[in-house]
């Protein structure tokens, strides 16, 4: 039976992959907004439902690793060192994931290409913002959880949002940099010296709460 389960986990995995390189070649070929579902279902061999039953919208096909990086966010809350607060914790995951080269965070040719898909659709500059939000109020919650206090607390929405906010800016302008100068490493620094200003500042905002 385990074998079983692991062999349908595996096909699962696999046509997920198959479906979300495919919509990735045509999203950087067409533009978002001129690509079709049937054409990326044909592209990766596959049904029209079976799109559908791996990415409910469009919008996940393009942002197919928004899970991954929710779910890396909620684990190094989860897992830090007591001794670690959830600001340093955060400070201290963007370091490593640098360090990882984890593909979300990675200064390319190819992360010019994704930046240029959004700035191309209003469609996905929107999930964009509401992926923001969203983010934000999954973080403010497992701050609030992990302080065993009520959701929601004032103190981890402040938090939350002051962090995605310096996450977000130290992005924007590390893709900036990249553009500019073309060398992935003074734009990963410029990331990292960003993030860290923005813990400093989020430090002095929640002095006091359990979360800094």
């Amino acid at each position: 039976m385990s074998d079983a389960l692991d062999r349908r986990s595996r096909k699962r995995l696999e046509t997920r992959r198959a479906i979300s390189w495919a919509a990735t070649g045509l999203f950087a070929e067409k533009g978002f907004d001129n690509v079709t579902i049937d054409e990326i279902a044909s592209a990766a061999d596959v049904g029209r439902m079976t799109v559908f039953n791996h990415f409910p919208r469009k919008e996940d096909l393009f942002f197919d690793r928004d899970d991954e990086i929710r779910d890396t966010l909620a684990d190094a809350l989860r897992k830090r060192k007591v001794a670690d607060s959830a600001i340093e914790s955060l400070r201290l995951l963007a370091h490593r994931l640098i360090a990882e080269q984890r593909p979300f965070l990675q200064f390319s040719e190819d992360s010019q290409g994704f930046i240029a898909i959004i700035n191309g659709s209003e469609t996905l500059k929107a999930r964009a913002r509401a992926i923001r939000d969203e983010v934000a109020n999954g973080i403010a919650g497992e701050l609030a959880r992990g302080a065993g206090l009520a959701e929601p607390d004032a103190d981890a929405d402040l938090a939350a949002a002051l962090l995605v906010a310096s996450w977000s800016v130290a992005l924007t302008r590390a893709h900036k940099e990249y553009q500019l100068t073309r060398d992935p490493t003074r734009a990963a620094a410029m990331f990292l010296e960003l993030v860290d200003r923005g813990a400093i500042g989020q430090k002095a905002a929640l002095a006091g709460t359990p979360y800094a």
